[in-house]
């Protein structure tokens, strides 16, 4: 699986985002996207919050997620959750 990591904008802010040829579709970091939206100081925590709320609500999106290693702020690859676009907007509309 070849993949191609690039870093969107949105609102001039940074979104990591990798290719995924094999499945031709983008996928995003999901931590990213609800820093943008949420402006929350921690980030991950409000992330793990969400996300288990979702689990116990039965949402498929949050079961679905996949990790990929992304470049990470200290400059090490890390595996963080990534949504393609369908899934996003999914968990934008329960942020």
């Amino acid at each position: 699986m070849e993949q191609k990591f690039a870093i969107k904008l949105f609102e001039e802010e940074k979104v990591r985002s990798v290719w995924d040829d094999e499945q031709e579709k983008w996928f995003f970091s999901v931590v990213d996207v609800i820093q943008i939206l949420t402006e929350s100081i921690a980030v991950a925590a409000y992330w793990r919050k969400l996300k288990q709320r979702l689990k116990t609500e039965g949402n498929e999106t949050v079961t679905n997620l996949h990790g990929l290693k992304m470049l990470a702020t200290d400059g090490k690859m890390r595996i963080t959750d990534v949504a393609d676009t369908e899934q996003l907007f999914r968990l934008i509309q329960s942020v």
